[in-house]
């Protein structure tokens, strides 16, 4: 049982798990508006190149998700943790080296496009460990609170990180970027190291294609609803700027602000309603809101459509997690919850940079458009889930 926000449950602290998933997307979400800015403003990039490099963070996440789910159900979850929280460092170590040849535009590109590789993976291995040593430590039958209750530390750690990052951007340039993913996620570490890891009921083996058919339909689901996400974190900042309304960072805070929200009221009803039901209800929210975003004539309607598709996303990916978990035996949950993520890593990883393309061949709102179309495609897969 859970006591306040998950900080201790079953009477283990939970707290610090928590904290190494807020170190890591801190950082992210400090580059959501910096990394964008510093590649157009200081590199001179387009669109297409600005979401090609935003979405080799996913790529590279994309291709450890199953390897890092298979070592949390073999080693453990503390040891996948603290491989993330060192990768994660290392990126940041990167993002202050690409500093130095800002007169080599293409060698400090190189180093930036190899500092996202390593941030992708560092991501992967500390959710994976971090979302399974939450599935042990709150108990069977809380599947969607422990997938709530990280996301909810994780968005608002992104939440925060946006006006950070752009006030460090303003401030002290992109090292200040640099500066933060090299030393939060080592403050992390020295909290990790002392807690006790949870190692799995039986020790898992076979092969993980059963696992990956298992969480297949659910996974299309989460694809289909992670494009708005993509089109959120890449391109909202420079949507917003090229209409006027400032402050532009303000979208994605309102996005996150309103998922934080939704995760803190709601972050059970999954598992009272079942997560087919609930992941139709919210991806249909989430289409409005993306259509407000692309249609909207002000400002306020703007904004106002921001939050309402962050209400949206906000429980699609914990209701078809459960539905994911469900699907497979315990000893694979971290298997499980890894392919399932890879289908959000698939997504922002290969179509990022075709919605950069399609905002350079038409214009950034119908980034937008296009992502309500395919989160429509969510709604369909839910109705398919609940048919079974």
């Amino acid at each position: 049982m859970a006591k306040g926000h998950g900080k201790i449950v079953g009477g283990k602290p939970i707290l610090p798990v928590m904290a190494s998933i807020v170190a890591i997307y801190l950082t992210t979400g400090m580059a959501l508006p910096t990394l964008p800015l510093h590649l157009h403003d200081e590199l001179h990039q387009s669109t297409f190149v600005i979401g090609a490099i935003a979405g080799l963070q996913f790529a590279s996440a994309l291709v450890s998700r199953i390897w890092a789910g298979t070592y949390t159900d073999r080693n453990g979850p503390k040891s996948t943790v603290l491989i993330g929280l060192g990768l994660s460092a290392l990126g940041g170590s990167l993002y202050l080296l690409s500093l130095a040849f800002l007169g080599i535009p293409s060698l400090s590109m190189g180093i930036l496009a190899l500092s996202r590789v390593f941030l992708g993976g560092g991501e992967c291995f500390a959710i994976i460990g971090g979302q399974t040593w939450a599935f042990a430590l709150y108990g069977s039958g809380n599947a969607g609170k422990a997938i709530a209750h990280m996301g909810t530390a994780l968005y608002l750690a992104l939440a925060v990180g946006a006006p950070v990052g752009s006030l460090g951007y303003e401030t002290f340039g992109f090292a200040s970027l640099g500066v933060a993913t090299l030393v939060l996620p080592c403050f992390a570490l020295f909290l990790i190291l002392p807690l006790a890891t949870v190692q799995p009921p039986r020790q898992a083996g076979g092969s993980p294609w059963p696992v990956v058919r298992a969480v297949l339909l659910p996974g299309l689901g989460l694809s289909f609803a992670s494009l708005g996400y993509g089109a959120m974190t890449t391109f909202s900042v420079l949507y917003f700027t090229e209409r006027g309304w400032q402050p532009a960072w303000l979208a994605f805070t309102i996005f996150a602000t309103a998922f934080i929200l939704a995760r803190l009221l709601l972050g059970g009803l999954g598992d009272r309603m079942g997560g087919a039901r609930v992941s139709q209800i919210f991806a249909t929210v989430q289409v409005v809101g993306l259509c407000l975003m692309a249609l909207a004539p002000a400002a306020v309607l703007g904004f106002l459509g921001a939050a309402v598709t962050g209400l949206g996303y906000s429980l699609v990916y914990p209701a078809l997690g459960i539905e994911a978990v469900r699907r497979v035996s315990e000893e694979n949950r971290g298997l499980a919850i890894g392919t399932y993520t890879a289908f959000f890593d698939l997504t922002l990883g290969f179509l990022s940079p075709l919605l950069g393309l399609l905002a350079s061949l038409s214009s950034l709102g119908s980034v937008f458009l296009f992502s309500a179309t395919l989160t429509a495609g969510t709604v369909w897969v839910s109705a398919r889930l609940l048919t079974r």
